[in-house]
């Protein structure tokens, strides 16, 4: 009767073949996005649309969309757990 039991359970703990050099590529583009050098860049960037959101050389939609891009991109594994949470 063992013999008959599936064993894909077995293998969810592992990556698919083939899969080492992706999952480092993707890891190394996470580090990338989220490090320091990035961190630095987005609040520049924040602080120089806001300053010019401030003295109308900039649309305020246009402004608020950069802003709201740069939280989704920091906040996006928290967005994720959200998600993973409300839905298991």
């Amino acid at each position: 009767m063992m013999f008959a039991m599936p064993t894909a359970a077995f293998a969810q703990g592992t990556d698919p073949a083939g899969s080492g050099p992706i999952n480092n590529a993707l890891l190394w583009l996470q580090g990338t996005l989220l490090g320091t050098v990035a961190t630095t860049v987005a609040v520049m960037a924040v602080a120089a649309i806001g300053f010019m959101m401030l003295t109308g050389r900039m649309n305020w939609r246009f402004g608020a969309t950069v802003i709201v891009g740069v939280f989704i991109l920091f906040g996006a594994t928290t967005i994720v757990a959200g998600i993973q949470s409300a839905a298991g």
